[in-house]
């Protein structure tokens, strides 16, 4: 489950991870259940290099998560499922996740 209160951080990850209509809609069809990267491309109209770009960015904001299985016949699939999320925007947690973002461009200076 998501964390109620999260850093600036995570919820700009999430939020960039949402902020995509091709995201949107994988969401939406995993909502109904796990499935194998295949299908949802067909389901979605989508080529697979372009869906597995997008669930990338789904798994590192923690939307959804994959799995390789082996078929019966021995051929490995990718299966993927939603992990239970639940966030809540209002602006007090807007704003206490605000104060926890991370300078990139000042970490940045610093490794140089």
């Amino acid at each position: 489950m998501a964390d109620p209160d999260p850093t600036g951080d995570e919820l700009l990850k999430v939020l960039a991870a949402l902020g995509n209509p091709h995201r949107l809609r994988i969401v939406a069809a995993l909502g109904e259940g796990r499935e194998y990267v295949s299908r949802l491309a067909r389901e979605l109209r989508m080529g697979r290099p372009l869906l597995h770009m997008h669930l990338q960015r789904l798994e590192a904001a923690g939307l959804v998560r994959g799995e390789l299985e082996l078929s019966p016949d021995g051929k490995a699939m990718k299966f993927f499922e939603l992990t239970p999320f639940s966030y809540t925007l209002s602006p007090a947690v807007i704003a206490r996740a605000a104060r926890t973002i991370k300078d990139h461009e000042t970490e940045k200076e610093d490794a140089t």
